[in-house]
């Protein structure tokens, strides 16, 4: 027979356990600014549209979702908690008149016991609200800040004895994994928390397979495993999962579980990341959650489709942006052997009146993502300075975040990305463990050599200092197109060589502890007034849609990836007026051959860049040939340049929505 902690891994692996979850995403009233009411399902948000169509003039205020629903079947001994996994940006909460609870901070779970409130038939009414204030994050910042009910909402059913539900929306249980004698073994610390003083508590721990690996009758201990499998990033991101059973009067009340990793990380200023002692550069991605048309009401299948891309160009490493994101993403992250770094939306500018909302955001990102191996970093802040006026009070909130990030949670470290007019010398850059900038020298600014520079300058001025770039990056959009690309033009064209001197410039320092490019995928920035399209981030290497794979996605996937590909540039730019064009072609492949009309044109030897020169004449097939890797599309020469492919008009200054 299987021991009782393999059946609750059984259980967890097909969503269930001894609590009964009952999901509240169906058939709410929803009454919004029009002030009607409209019948909708959760996840929802009501600036889905106008929070992405520019003028900076979206709807943000409180809006009312309203629900009635039967009273659950649950018995004498059990309680009834609800539970919210995201309202942005605050909620106040009834339930049949009477006031459930309120909650400042729109990206983290939260949950109340509300037992004694339920009736035969309830009524229960939430006020979303996204309203400008001083006192809740963020307020100002380059994304939208969406309002609605955008994330899970649940009854849970749990026994009146039970593992602890009310402590910053955590899970009542914490796993403290690390590697001993040299990474063959572990020490694990599993700790739990539960409303009461009676029963027993049995702790287990099961490998990957569901096998027990160790167990004790206790509610706190610590176990050494032998022969550990380790969490070893994108190669081998192995889970165990820590089960927790409560009995009481020889009744099993209560189970929960969570999945850990085992692994140890420190940072050298000089030879950047290591992952279990090894050596382990950080290259990857940052991420914000919204979809177009979508908002950040998204599903499991938009998380998973978002993983996919980034494991696809080779990433080992994702900026989770700039708040909280769902815990299924962390999952996923866990899963696929992301390294992460996790964040609060402390950002552009130090309010004053905020101190406390940036405390309990904190908590409650390190007390419900604790368990995730994931996460290796806990961010402070972003671009704090920008428009900031009480410095002195800000570097005491920010001294007090860090404390509280090494009090909460001692094992991993902390940083803050600092804003590009934030000097070197600046006193928020010395405050948490490493540092990382946002700089975006080469686009905003000319000069993509400033980069070299201004890294060189740092490590020389801080040579005991990890410095990392949190940000960098280049706007560009899939329809505009240039055989001679500029700085500033939005072209997919310089998007490219911009990429490019950036892969190679972080090549040349090792020393780099993480470095993230901004951003994965095209985002809404309602302020915002760039590239023909108003209200959009195009810095993305996918756009906003996830359809469209900018050229800047295959350098990075010939940078990082293992997986065999050849790409040629420039297929959306087909009508070129030159009689000699620029054919560039990515590949992870040592030779790629270039042929137009079936004509072989060269075979080059090369380093992920391949630069051709073709004649035009006509219509002219082209295919990139690396083996058995091909990559086809069509050129044509045209004697007029083609007007849609230069951005129309004068484009506001990018840096506008501050």
């Amino acid at each position: 027979l299987p021991s009782p902690a393999a059946a609750i891994f059984n259980q967890v692996r097909r969503g269930m356990t001894m609590r009964k979850v009952i999901s509240m995403n169906k058939s709410w009233t929803f009454t919004g600014p029009d002030g009607l009411p409209h019948l909708v399902d959760v996840p929802h948000t009501w600036n889905n549209l106008d929070g992405q169509d520019g003028g900076n003039d979206y709807w943000r205020g409180t809006c009312a979702y309203k629900k009635t629903f039967p009273k659950p079947d649950f018995g004498a001994e059990e309680r009834v908690y609800l539970e919210f996994r995201g309202v942005s940006a605050s909620a106040k909460v009834e339930l049949n008149g009477a006031l459930v609870g309120t909650h400042d901070g729109g990206y983290s779970t939260f949950r109340w016991d509300v037992t004694d409130l339920l009736k035969a038939e309830n009524a229960l009414t939430v006020h979303a609200d996204n309203s400008r204030n001083d006192r809740v994050y963020p307020q100002k910042a380059d994304f939208t800040f969406y309002g609605g009910i955008y994330r899970d909402v649940n009854l849970i059913i749990v026994s009146k004895y039970h593992f602890d539900m009310d402590h910053f929306g955590g899970p009542g249980i914490k796993v403290t994994a690390k590697p001993t004698e040299n990474y063959t073994c572990s020490e694990i610390v599993v700790e739990t928390w539960r409303n009461c003083d009676t029963g027993q508590v049995h702790i287990a721990i099961l490998d990957a397979e569901g096998k027990e690996a160790g167990s004790a009758d206790m509610p706190s201990v610590k176990l050494s495993l032998p022969n550990v499998r380790l969490w070893n990033g994108v190669k081998d991101p192995y889970l165990y999962t820590a089960t927790a059973t409560l009995t009481v009067n020889g009744e099993t009340v209560d189970q929960i579980s969570t999945r850990f990793g085992i692994r140890d990380f420190f940072v050298d200023s000089s030879e950047g990341f290591f992952l279990n002692g090894r050596s382990y550069p950080l290259h990857g991605v940052s991420r914000h959650q919204d979809w177009k048309g979508i908002g950040n009401a998204i599903t499991k299948e938009h998380h998973d489709t978002d993983m996919a891309l980034i494991q696809e160009i080779g990433a080992n490493t994702i900026r989770l942006a700039h708040y909280q994101h769902d815990q299924y993403f962390y999952d996923l992250c866990d899963e696929c052997g992301m390294v992460v770094w996790a964040e609060i939306p402390y950002i552009s500018e130090h309010m004053p009146n905020g101190r406390d909302n940036t405390i309990s955001q904190a908590k409650e990102l390190v007390i419900q993502n604790y368990n995730h191996p994931c996460i290796v970093v806990w961010g402070v802040s972003n671009e704090i300075t920008i428009s900031t006026k009480d410095k002195k009070d800000m570097l005491d909130n920010h001294r007090v975040l860090n404390d509280l990030y090494h009090e909460l949670d001692p094992t991993r470290l902390t940083t803050l990305a600092c804003y590009a007019m934030c000097g070197p010398f600046n006193k928020s850059a010395h405050i948490t463990d490493v540092v990382s900038w946002n700089l975006y020298l080469g686009w905003y600014v000319p000069g993509l050599f400033l980069n070299d520079f201004w890294i060189d300058f740092f490590h020389k001025c801080y040579p005991n200092r990890p410095l990392g770039y949190s940000e960098y990056g280049c706007e560009a959009m899939p329809n505009l197109h240039s055989s001679k690309p500029r700085r500033g033009d939005h072209t997919e064209e310089y998007q490219c060589i911009y990429n490019e001197y950036m892969l190679r410039c972080f090549e040349h320092r090792p020393f780099l502890w993480a470095t993230h490019v901004w951003n994965m995928f095209d985002f809404a920035a309602d302020a915002r007034n760039q590239g023909g399209e108003p209200g959009m981030n195009h810095k993305g290497l996918v756009t906003f849609d996830r359809k469209t794979k900018k050229d800047s996605f295959y350098i990075y996937k010939a940078w990082w990836s293992e997986e065999p590909f050849v790409h040629i540039c420039g297929r959306r730019y087909v009508d070129r007026p030159e009689a000699v064009t620029t054919v560039k072609v990515y590949s992870n492949q040592k030779k790629v051959a270039l042929y137009a009309n079936g004509k072989l044109i060269e075979e080059k030897t090369g380093n992920k860049v391949f630069i051709f020169r073709v004649p035009l004449e006509g219509d002219v097939e082209l295919r990139a040939v690396s083996g058995q890797l091909t990559d086809l599309c069509a050129v044509r020469r045209v004697f007029t340049p083609n007007p849609a492919y230069k951005l129309q008009g004068k484009s506001s200054n990018s840096a506008n929505w501050v």
